[in-house]
């Protein structure tokens, strides 16, 4: 008799689950995906009753700012137009948002918890957006574009002890007055060869696991088999045996192809996944406008462990290896700061309408990625690269640089090469790299690390 009376109880238990479930989904786990679609007019208009916060360059200057419109709307004013239009991103009707502008919506628009809100609303207080404060340096960012001189590529530097982003460049650039739907922002998604500044990720597992030391001698003949078959050195150069130093600083191919084979697929994925190989970079910047560096197959990462890689010319950059200039920074920010890589970071404090800091995101650690002594080493081997290798034309006056230059081929019959140069002085790391030009990573990108390095006061 009680039988039907309990499955009927059941059944308008699942139903009321169901009807849980539904409600939610939309009210509370897709809450954000609904607020942050352009397409609902209702919370567009809302927030166009906003005012949102100033966001500030390193020295004041003012990167976006609200204008008064109609009707107690506001709109998004970017009074320095495209010099950072790809790190602040935009704030457009039809568009929605991108870079810092959607990053720090909640920031920027004042959001508070129901609570405080239903308060605000009792007392007529009027939402207004805190302010960001970034690590981002006009000067810097201007010489980054100067050096870019229109040519395709990005320039990344960060602040060597803490992480802070003082330069994220890239063209082609983006306007923010006039965004266009899905441009990539090449210093963050744009994924290049990095050719051989990623010899500093294979020097780094050598001298860590103590296998190799600097002066450890490796035959750098041209022309030796790697993985079954021959590889070259660039220009075709063959050397007998030589030191790890002088390997890096003439950019030996063969020498550190064999030293990533002796080392393992192991050992090499392991150091590379310290480095941040194989996962989104750990910026305050949205996910969906990062790139994940690592050895790609078919549009997707793979595994370094894989049999598909070919781990000695992944030592040198080659083979199915494609990377981001943020990656590739951090690696420099991470040997300069004693093998410590720190989260890069756009802004460094969150600012309320009081003057009050609220939120302080600077220096946040990632990971301990090789020992003091190791970084030392390296760090040693690398001044070397600038003072007598590759990399003179980044050399300073009064300042030490560590550097790394990297030319990866893309078409030998014509020459055409992504040019690569990544290094660090005590302050400051830099990554550049320009897409498919003549010539060297040495001659051609070392040239525009020293612009931003001098602009940076290094």
């Amino acid at each position: 008799m009680n039988a039907p009376i309990y499955r009927l109880f059941g059944l308008f238990v699942v139903l009321f689950a169901v009807l849980i479930g539904f409600t939610s989904r939309w009210a509370v786990f897709g809450a954000k995906r609904l607020k942050d679609n352009p397409s609902n007019a209702r919370v567009v208009l809302e927030q166009q009753q906003i005012k949102r916060g100033v966001i500030r360059a390193d020295d004041g200057k003012v990167l976006a700012g609200s204008t008064p419109l109609s009707a107690g709307r506001y709109g998004r004013r970017y009074p320095t137009g495209d010099l950072f239009g790809h790190a602040v991103g935009f704030d457009d009707v039809r568009l929605g948002r991108s870079g810092l502008e959607k990053q720090y919506n909640d920031e920027l628009t004042g959001a508070k918890s129901e609570f405080a809100g239903i308060v605000d609303s009792l007392t007529k207080k009027k939402q207004v957006g805190d302010d960001l404060d970034t690590a981002l340096d006009p000067k810097a960012q201007q010489a980054a574009f100067a050096g870019l001189a229109g040519r395709a590529g990005a320039v990344v530097a960060l602040d060597v002890e803490t992480g802070a982003v003082r330069v994220l460049a890239g063209n082609p650039p983006l306007d923010p007055d006039h965004p266009a739907k899905h441009q990539l922002n090449p210093a963050t998604q744009g994924l290049y060869p990095p050719g051989s500044t990623f010899k500093t990720v294979t020097a780094t597992a050598a001298l860590d696991t103590g296998r190799y030391e600097p002066g450890s001698r490796v035959s750098g003949k041209n022309g030796k088999i790697i993985s079954g078959t021959p590889l070259r050195n660039f220009g075709g150069e063959d050397f007998g045996d030589v030191d790890l130093t002088f390997a890096l600083t003439h950019s030996i191919n063969t020498v550190w192809a064999e030293v990533g084979v002796k080392l393992g697929r192991s050992t090499m994925a392991d150091y590379m996944q310290r480095y941040g190989f194989g996962s989104k970079p750990p910026m305050d910047y949205p996910d969906g406008q990062m790139s994940t560096s690592g050895s790609y197959r078919k549009g997707k990462v793979i595994s370094e462990k894989s049999s598909y890689v070919d781990v000695g010319r992944t030592a040198i950059g080659q083979a199915l290896l494609l990377v981001t200039p943020l990656q590739m920074a951090s690696v420099a920010q991470t040997i300069g700061n004693g093998g410590v890589r720190m989260k890069p970071r756009l802004v460094k404090q969150v600012v309320d309408p009081d003057g009050r800091t609220v939120e302080e995101p600077l220096p946040q650690e990632a990971e301990r990625v090789m020992s003091t002594a190791t970084a030392d080493k390296l760090t040693a081997m690398m001044k070397q690269v600038v003072k007598e290798g590759t990399g003179t034309a980044a050399a300073l006056s009064g300042v030490e640089v560590a550097g790394k230059t990297g030319t990866a081929e893309l078409n030998i019959a014509q020459g055409i090469n992504d040019l690569w140069f990544i290094g660090f002085t005590p302050k400051v790391a830099v990554a550049v790299v320009l897409d498919h030009l003549q010539g060297q990573g040495g001659t051609v990108a070392a040239p525009v690390a020293k612009k931003v390095l001098e602009a940076l006061g290094q």
